[in-house]
């Protein structure tokens, strides 16, 4: 195998989804300047708009919870060309 082509900083890592609040740890690589406490340890914290938790392909819901107002946002901008 060869030597030094692995990342140095692959750890533990907290995932939260911000539109539900689940939180699962996972190794990864992501870089973070945020921490979150679990059970007693503190883990580097990322951030996710959606998750396994909250996307309707993994739950069967139908309706996705919009947090970043991207369907406003697209209805404003294209408002002008409606007849």
């Amino acid at each position: 195998m060869k030597k030094d082509i692995h990342p140095e900083n692959y750890r533990l890592v907290a995932f939260k989804d911000m539109s539900n609040e689940d939180v699962f740890i996972t190794k990864s690589t992501a870089e973070t300047r945020e921490t979150i406490e679990v059970d007693g340890v503190e883990y580097p914290l990322v951030k996710l708009e959606i998750s396994r938790s909250s996307h309707p392909y993994y739950t069967g819901k139908s309706k996705l919870v919009d947090t970043a107002g991207r369907i406003d946002k697209f209805k404003n901008k294209y408002a002008k060309y409606k007849k």
